[in-house]
């Protein structure tokens, strides 16, 4: 039984908001796409460098990462429109909305 929900459409926005939220968390801005398999694990997607790759190209195309190729990985670095969606100014679809920011926690 089928309850209609897209789970891999729930998979793509949850792991692009989990990319934009690593990529901030770095001095840089920037992450390897070999370095992001490990954080998409820790919130159980477990997908490939290819995956990850598509996910990057699509959120370069949405204008929230920039993307430089450097032999088999990507290098991803936020945009202003990146940072906007993570504070909750303008979001993208497609991506997952942040969680509301909760005073005193």
């Amino acid at each position: 039984m089928s309850l209609g929900i897209d789970y891999a459409n729930m998979q793509r926005e949850e792991g692009r908001l989990i990319l934009l939220k690593e990529m901030a968390e770095q001095p840089n801005e920037s992450l390897s796409s070999s370095m992001m398999e490990p954080a998409l694990n820790r919130f159980a997607i477990y997908q490939d460098r290819p995956w990850i790759h598509q996910q990057l190209d699509w959120m370069a195309n949405m204008g929230a990462i920039t993307v430089l190729n450097a032999g088999t990985v990507k290098i991803a670095t936020l945009t202003p429109a990146g940072w906007r969606h993570l504070r909750r100014e303008h979001f993208i679809d497609g991506i997952k909305r942040p969680s509301p920011i909760q005073p005193g926690i």
